[in-house]
C-alpha cells in the first residue's frame, strides 16, 4: 500500500487541524502505524502530527495506551471499548487534541465466531467526546488496512468540521 495515496485526505485534514491549533494522534493495531505514515508522508506534518503508537500487542495496549487487561479479555481485542480505551490512553501520554484508534482483524487470519476477517473498530476524537464505529471491510489484507486508513482519516477530518 502507498501511502500516498491518502495525500488529499491528509491534506484537507492538516488544514483543518492547523486552522483549530490542534494536534492529532494515532493508536494503531491493525494498520501498525500506517495513519501515522500517511500522515508523516506529507511535507510540514510535524505543525499538527504529534505521534502514532504501534499497539498491536494486548500488553501493548495495556502498558502503553492503559487499557485494562481486564477489557481486552472480556469484550476481545476487537471491540467497542477497546477501541475507546485506545484513543483515550492516547490522548493521555501525548499533548495532541485530536485522537484515532483502529483495532481490527485484517487476516487472512484471525477471525473468530460474530468477528470475520475485515471486522474493525475505529474510534475517534476529542477528551471527553470520543465516538466509535464498527467497519466490516472487504476484501485481503492490504484492502482491509487501507480502508480502514481511508476511514479514520474521514472521521478525523469530519471531526475537524463538526468542532
Amino acid at each position: 500500500m502507498d501511502v500516498l495515496t491518502f495525500e488529499p485526505a491528509v491534506i484537507a485534514l492538516a488544514k483543518a487541524l492547523r486552522q483549530r491549533q490542534w494536534r492529532l494522534v494515532s493508536a494503531e493495531s491493525c494498520t501498525g502505524g500506517l495513519i501515522a505514515a500517511a500522515c508523516t508522508a506529507v511535507a510540514g506534518s510535524s505543525d499538527w502530527f504529534e505521534g502514532g503508537l504501534a499497539t498491536y500487542s494486548n500488553a501493548a495496549k495495556s502498558r502503553w495506551l492503559g487499557v485494562p487487561a481486564e477489557q481486552i479479555q472480556d469484550h476481545g481485542a476487537v471491540s467497542q471499548p477497546v477501541a475507546l480505551a485506545m484513543a483515550a490512553g492516547a490522548l493521555q501520554v501525548s499533548e495532541a487534541d485530536l485522537a484515532v484508534a483502529v483495532t481490527g482483524i485484517a487476516g487472512p487470519g484471525g477471525a473468530v465466531p460474530g468477528k470475520p476477517v475485515g471486522t474493525v473498530w475505529l474510534a475517534w476524537g476529542r477528551a471527553g467526546a470520543l465516538q466509535a464505529e464498527m467497519l466490516l471491510l472487504p476484501g485481503d489484507r492490504d484492502a482491509v488496512r487501507a480502508a480502514t486508513v481511508g476511514a479514520a482519516l474521514q472521521r478525523l477530518l469530519q471531526a475537524t468540521q463538526s468542532a
